[in-house]
């Protein structure tokens, strides 16, 4: 009797395993894209521009030959188009029936300029590399669409910086993106207390001696602390850490493991490099031109867009065709990194394919 209990367990538990298998999400895979002779808004210029990327699934194309189920994927500061593999993101939604299941739809997550594996100051160039914002780094997207001879996008989506970035999209190439989710960012000028810490930062790494106007020979570790530690209050949600850390003892335990373990894979320019990158992003003024339907999704415990500021609503009115989504503060929720916790707005993602067209 226990004998074949214990095999009718085993059974299920290898038959969970294989169920768990089939549904993680497959490996993408990796591309390059070299333009040449690239200018950058700043006047400064490169002779070659690696930009690195990830594709899933396959494009499909219509009686013309134009692609139709292109997805742009576009990832924050300090990321890269493969921190789209994470559980939370890609076994939600890269799995068969999922919202972006690969076998429906042609995924590209790019690596933005001065991220991942593109071009970036940490390659050689140091503080000598130029000086890219957001401008450069969408139309550097835009590149790699029409390299894979993608005309129109069916969707565009974002998590804050690459959310940022959507609304660019959304203005700059109206006529070129079907659908629009940004997700944990606004579409205003960076001010108040959310330019502040991006200042803060920047200004530990190059207050710091050893930064050496750049040309350091070893990380300028105390400025890198002061920056990450700005980095990770910014992104923390107050109520599941109260919850997780409930004591003194609990925080100090984690702080201590976590700093250097987000330290290691820290690079002094290229970190300063991409937090300077958003100081021109102001797209304001050109809402009226998003014409694609357009789903805005933030979170109320998310330190860097916090709701109270009343923009998202006020500004969400002269889009059209656009709706504003604000998740609720809870213990599932995750503060400015809600936008990567698929399983909280995968539903808002569904609707939004639905009511843009099949």
């Amino acid at each position: 009797m226990m004998k074949s209990l214990l095999s009718a367990l085993a059974g299920a538990v290898g038959a969970l395993a294989l169920a768990t298998v089939a549904q993680a999400a497959p490996e993408p895979q990796a591309h390059d894209l070299v333009l040449k002779d690239f200018h950058f808004r700043s006047g400064e210029t490169l002779p070659e521009l690696k930009l690195h990327y990830y594709t899933l699934g396959s494009p499909r194309r219509d009686a013309g030959g134009h692609v139709v189920n292109a997805v742009l994927v576009l990832h924050g500061t300090g990321g890269s188009g493969r921190q789209f593999r994470a559980p939370q993101f890609a076994d939600v939604l890269f799995v068969p029936g999922g919202a972006l299941d690969p076998a429906r739809y042609f995924i590209v997550m790019p690596d933005d300029i001065g991220h991942g594996d593109s071009s970036k100051p940490s390659d050689g160039l140091r503080a000598r590399f130029p000086h890219y914002d957001y401008a450069d780094m969408v139309e550097g997207e835009h590149a790699i669409t029409r390299s894979l001879g993608i005309q129109k996008l069916r969707l565009v989506m974002g998590t804050s910086m690459g959310c940022m970035h959507s609304f660019m999209w959304g203005e700059t190439w109206p006529d070129e993106v079907r659908a629009l989710m940004p997700l944990a960012c606004l579409p205003v000028e960076i001010a108040g207390r959310n330019r502040l810490w991006r200042q803060m930062v920047m200004d530990a790494i190059t207050t710091d001696p050893a930064w050496q106007g750049g040309e350091y020979q070893a990380q300028p570790i105390e400025g890198l602390k002061g920056a990450e530690n700005l980095l990770m209050v910014a992104g923390a949600s107050p109520l599941p850490m109260q919850l997780e850390l409930p004591t003194g003892d609990k925080v100090k335990a984690w702080y201590e493991t976590q700093l250097p373990q987000r330290l290691k894979s820290l690079d002094a320019n290229d970190l300063l490099y991409q937090v300077a990158s958003s100081r021109t992003y102001d797209p304001s003024a050109g809402l009226e031109r998003i014409t694609a339907p357009l789903t805005w999704i933030n979170s109320a415990d998310d330190f860097i867009n916090p709701p109270e500021l009343g923009i998202a609503p006020r500004e969400v009115k002269r889009i059209k065709h656009a709706r504003f989504v604000l998740i609720p503060a809870s213990p599932n929720t995750h503060g400015h990194g809600t936008h990567t916790w698929a399983a909280l707005w995968q539903d808002e993602l569904q609707a939004l394919l639905a009511r843009s067209g099949s």
